[in-house]
């Protein structure tokens, strides 16, 4: 089957991570730019909501993540996968900058794309269930500082106020 903007190239274990498939096309290319081919999904529309956006696109992306993480991903991938979706998360959350950046990069298809390269290799290596417990406490550590650097904004914001007032 040739490989297209909304449609990945089949694998031998690419059936069980259909749900994978579905879940990267809504929130990285759902929809499109009438007169282009310029895509897009909820990952960005869900950036325009402060904090609350971020951290649910954080949480899909990482729940994408930790699926393929138990479908063969190796640890070294997973943490590339890591990379991009805190990538994603970080810059994702600076105003203005961050939305643009989260109609571009896309953390959720790279990191599907990383995964069909390492089937297409021959890389699989199993289920990776150790990895998923490293996943997961990436995501709490890396959750963890999105809320400490929210708070701390949150409180220089409410102090410059109160200057003021």
């Amino acid at each position: 089957m040739a490989t297209n903007e909304s449609h990945y190239t089949r694998t031998p274990r690419s059936e069980r991570l259909k749900w994978v498939e579905h879940m990267v096309h809504l929130m990285d290319n759902q929809f499109r730019v009438p007169g282009t081919r310029f895509r897009f999904g909820l990952d960005p529309l869900l950036g325009l909501l402060p904090v609350a956006g971020d951290l649910a696109s954080f949480a899909m992306s990482a729940t994408l993540v930790m699926t393929m993480a138990r479908h063969g991903a190796s640890g070294k991938l997973v943490a590339l996968m890591l990379i991009n979706s805190a990538l994603d998360a970080l810059i994702g959350s600076i105003p203005i900058l961050g939305n643009i950046f989260d109609f571009f990069f896309k953390a959720n298809e790279r990191n599907v794309r990383l995964l069909r390269r390492h089937y297409e290799e021959g890389k699989y290596q199993g289920s990776g269930k150790n990895v998923v417990i490293g996943v997961a406490v990436a995501v709490v550590v890396l959750f963890a500082l999105l809320l400490w650097a929210l708070w701390e904004l949150a409180d220089w914001v409410f102090s410059w106020l109160a200057s003021y007032f």
